[in-house]
């Protein structure tokens, strides 16, 4: 057995058959954190063409848990942007997909609440177990992250509408009435030298480690709606 097949083979899940745990998602309820890091293609950095983007999902010890690919086209990604639609497949150890993230076509601008942000997140792909829907807000982004039957859960706040100019952000992770902050996505800053190359970002998760599974997963989709 390869030195690659043992590293995967150990942040497997814990104990299947978790009850009220969707399959696949096992290990998320042994976490508090997570890091999402955009894997940088070589190629990609040097002519500034994006191929699907491909992410690794890790502990706060560093080890991959998860991985995860972006499904779109290259038109897509060529003429809309950050605005395009997306398909995220998130994949354990064992290249199972574990979670599927769909976001549609939408306008991003904080001015226009025509045509707010929104995103489904299933568990195994066919089970939606939640959404993550923006409100409109002038200046600021805010999300409301709800439960498979569009029922609101939790609330995202993030800072103005420039945020995504700034080194450091958090967007907090706030129960319904606002009153207590529960925990944050952050965007942390990769280095001068290589942001001069690529977009490439580390996203960091924070939730407390009793939460409902199916709420963690929504917040792994959150962080790449965000």
């Amino acid at each position: 057995v390869s030195q690659h097949s043992e590293d995967m083979n150990m942040y497997s899940v814990p104990s299947p058959g978790i009850p009220g745990c969707p399959p696949g998602l096992e290990y998320l309820t042994t976490v508090d954190q997570l890091l999402i890091k955009q894997k940088v293609e070589v190629v990609e950095a040097l002519v500034g063409f994006e191929s699907n983007n491909k992410y690794e999902v890790r502990n706060v010890m560093g080890q991959n848990v998860f991985y995860a690919v972006e499904e779109n086209d290259c038109l897509s990604r060529q003429c809309c942007g950050p605005l395009r639609p997306f398909n995220i497949h998130v994949l354990d150890n064992f290249g199972q997909e574990i979670i599927s993230i769909t976001r549609p076509l939408k306008c991003m601008s904080c001015f226009f609440p025509c045509c707010l942000q929104e995103l489904e997140v299933q568990a195994p792909p066919g089970n939606t177990v939640g959404y993550v829907i923006q409100q409109w807000h002038p200046l600021s982004p805010k999300f409301i992250v709800a439960n498979e039957h569009n029922e609101p859960v939790l609330k995202i706040h993030g800072p103005f509408c420039g945020w995504s100019c700034l080194p450091d952000v958090d967007f907090e992770i706030l129960t319904m009435d606002e009153v207590s902050k529960i925990g944050k996505i952050s965007k942390q800053w990769t280095g001068l030298l290589r942001e001069a190359f690529t977009d490439a970002d580390n996203f960091g998760i924070q939730f407390p480690m009793d939460l409902d599974v199916r709420m963690k997963a929504v917040m792994i989709g959150a962080c790449f709606l965000i």
